[in-house]
């Protein structure tokens, strides 16, 4: 299969608002932002049960897997490492040809991120990868250990052109994740999702169906995805057309709600507060580009402004939100480093 055009999707990613890379600014605080470096592009996070620890993907450099440690903010790299190991469960990942290879783990792309809360401090990870296949790679992660352990379990290859961008997981095993940007798709193509053009959709995947599109879901940009508690309802961000839905899952004539942002809307969480953290880009033009979050009411659908900072040397392009006690940490597809806002500020 072909493999995916990660260059080409950042670059057209940073041409769409107008951001130009820089060298690494110094890792202190700038006013009241504070920063965890020794990341790379870190565009997706999610929290570990329990708030002790952090997982952050790497979008950009050699890729990998970051653990950060909450209470000092120390990060160490879970994949690839000398620790790591794989226990591949054939069953479960039909066709998958195994763990990734030494090529593939020296530029393991990662992307969008979802996490299965397990028993006993073991958890299921879920991570969007690009390089030598497009896939879900699905790891276990031991947190009982002093720092945390990733184990690859198995994966699942996306049927080409699928782009994949974000994961969630279900309940028995399978996952949902959106197709953003097909593979080496024209330049007049990813113009017209720019614009707005629907272009990609959901995908369901379950060890005994394989893959099949969820009605009704078709978006400009697919990108975060989130579910409900009961399974019954899909909260989407459309990237390409700055708005968020909210879908029927499991149903014959899908009920879709949509409402518009006002800015490129990429990873979506959960809050304490049961409403959706929606983080994303807003702004084209140089010195009008903010990196913007927002929570939105998954019933009602009312938005409410959560963050909105402009673009610096330091940190831009905002791309996920996660709260971690009174703090908001912010990813971003490019860069060294999460941005640590104080929440309500």
């Amino acid at each position: 299969m072909k493999t995916f055009a990660t260059t080409g999707l950042a670059l057209a990613v940073v041409l769409s608002i107008g951001l130009i890379a820089q060298a690494p600014a110094p890792c202190t605080p700038a006013g009241d932002i504070q920063f965890i470096c020794g990341q790379q592009g870190p565009e997706d996070l999610v929290v570990v049960p329990g708030g002790q620890w952090v997982i952050a993907s790497a979008y950009g450099g050699s890729g990998g897997i970051n653990l950060i440690r909450v209470s000092d903010r120390r990060s160490v790299v879970a994949f690839p490492s000398d620790a790591d190991q794989a226990r591949f469960d054939s069953k479960a990942y039909v066709g998958c040809s195994g763990p990734p290879d030494k090529a593939a783990r020296a530029k393991f792309i990662t992307h969008g991120l979802s996490l299965q809360a397990g028993r006993r401090s073991v958890h299921r990870l879920f991570v969007v990868a690009h390089g030598a296949r497009e896939s879900i790679e699905v790891f276990e992660l031991d947190a009982a250990p002093a720092t945390p352990t990733l184990t690859w379990i198995g994966c699942v290859v996306a049927p080409d052109p699928i782009g994949l961008n974000s994961v969630r997981w279900l309940p028995d095993g399978g996952f949902i994740a959106t197709d953003f940007l097909a593979r080496n798709v024209s330049a007049e193509n990813r113009a017209k999702m720019l614009a707005g053009e629907k272009n990609g959709a959901l995908w369901e995947w379950h060890a005994n169906a394989g893959w099949t599109k969820v009605p009704g879901s078709e978006a400009a940009g697919a990108n975060g995805i989130e579910i409900s508690e009961d399974g019954k309802t899909l909260y989407v961000a459309a990237w390409g057309s700055q708005s968020f839905f909210r879908l029927a899952r499991g149903q014959s004539a899908s009920k879709r709600d949509e409402v518009p942002l006002g800015f490129r809307v990429d990873n979506i969480r959960w809050a304490k507060d049961g409403s959706i953290l929606a983080s994303g880009q807003a702004g084209t033009a140089p010195g009008e580009q903010m990196t913007t979050v927002v929570k939105i009411d998954p019933k009602t659908l009312v938005i409410t402004p959560v963050l909105k900072r402009p673009n610096s040397d330091a940190f831009g392009a905002g791309t996920v939100a996660v709260e971690i006690g009174t703090d908001l940490w912010v990813g971003s597809f490019r860069g060294d480093r999460i941005a640590v806002f104080p929440a309500g500020k």
